[in-house]
């Protein structure tokens, strides 16, 4: 079953009751999320294989420590997906980036997809979806879906909130696929937001309703 990772760390909780207030207005949302991002992940990135290299100090040859291969690429949810991705730049700037952009019907809550462009060489890469909501779970299993189409060494996810029942989805559609939140929230209301959550998180990322 799918390993899950819920962050406890004092920094990551702090930002995240500052996240959830409606009174935080789009500016400090966004730097929000991007920190809060950057802080996952540092620990979704930790068993990142390692290869030996030979490094020339001031002081003498050292043998040093790099990441090994063709490293990590992130993809994206669209639209509140893009909302994480300057944060986890900051930790990894060589990282390749993807796009898939699913919106949730109104009626059925299923997503359905109109954009999916990934890195070329993502067969040779660690994959990272990221996005704010873990809500039904629907984008996240159908983008995970389509990326193993392609064949990537890993795939994880990385979130901020998760509902019981979104949680409980994709762990059941990709039992392989570890995951990454800073909180498991409540439940769905009738309309598929998470209770507490934050309210819907790209509109309050980009200013919109």
């Amino acid at each position: 079953m799918a390993k899950v990772f819920i962050m406890d760390h004092p920094l990551i909780q702090h930002k995240l009751s500052i996240l959830r207030d409606k009174k935080t207005g789009s500016k400090e949302f966004r730097a929000l999320v991007s920190e809060i991002a950057t802080l996952i992940c540092y620990e979704a990135t930790r068993d990142l294989p390692l290869e030996e290299i030979e490094t020339e100090t001031p002081v003498a040859a050292a043998k040093t420590k790099v990441i090994a291969g063709k490293k990590l690429a992130f993809v994206p949810i669209l639209r509140a997906g893009l909302g994480m991705v300057d944060g986890v730049l900051a930790l990894v700037p060589s990282a390749r980036v993807g796009h898939i952009g699913l919106y949730r019907d109104p009626e059925t809550l299923k997503p359905v997809e109109y954009y999916c462009k990934l890195p070329a060489d993502i067969e040779e890469r660690e994959v990272i979806v990221i996005d704010p909501m873990l809500a039904t779970g629907g984008s996240a299993i159908d983008a995970i879906s389509q990326i193993k189409l392609r064949g990537p060494k890993v795939i994880k996810f990385m979130g901020i909130i998760a509902a019981p029942e979104g949680l409980e989805a994709l762990k059941k559609a990709h039992p392989d696929v570890e995951i990454y939140v800073a909180a498991l929230d409540d439940h769905l209301n009738e309309h598929g937001y998470i209770v507490p959550g934050l309210g819907d998180a790209g509109d309050r990322i980009f200013g919109t309703k």
